[in-house]
């Protein structure tokens, strides 16, 4: 009789990865609003794994600007607080907040690379359930 073969993968819930995220760095973020937001499902990755670092220091702060993700450096530096350029102040923390979430951040394995070097992470195949 043939057996099924089959690999361990560790799966993480999206909240549980954004609170993480959050917490290690102390940036906001929301890894499902990301690439115009995810749908409900699985993102699957590896540790360690080559990344692709955005190019980009620094994308329009317009939220939902076709210009997304900046690169690993640029999201480290930039400071959570710091306002939009020509923001008003009842929409001050709703802007920064959503600006961060749906524009603003870097390339997830970048993120999950670091988080191998903090000893967060471990080596392995993983998967972020998208659930919401």
């Amino acid at each position: 009789m043939t057996k099924v073969k089959f690999q361990t993968r560790k799966v993480i819930h999206v909240d549980e990865w954004d609170r993480i995220v959050k917490e290690t760095y102390g940036k906001p973020y929301s890894f499902q609003q990301q690439d115009e937001c995810r749908d409900r499902g699985t993102f699957d990755f590896e540790v360690p794994y080559s990344a692709d670092d955005y190019e980009n220091d620094t994308v329009p702060e317009k939220i939902n600007h076709e210009e997304m993700g900046v690169s690993f450096k640029a999201w480290l530096e930039r400071d959570p607080k710091q306002p939009l350029s020509g923001e008003k102040d009842g929409d001050r923390e709703w802007g920064i907040r959503m600006w961060w979430d749906r524009d603003f951040y870097p390339n997830v394995q970048m993120i999950a690379n670091d988080l191998l070097e903090k000893g967060i992470l471990e080596e392995g195949e993983y998967s972020i359930d998208i659930d919401w």
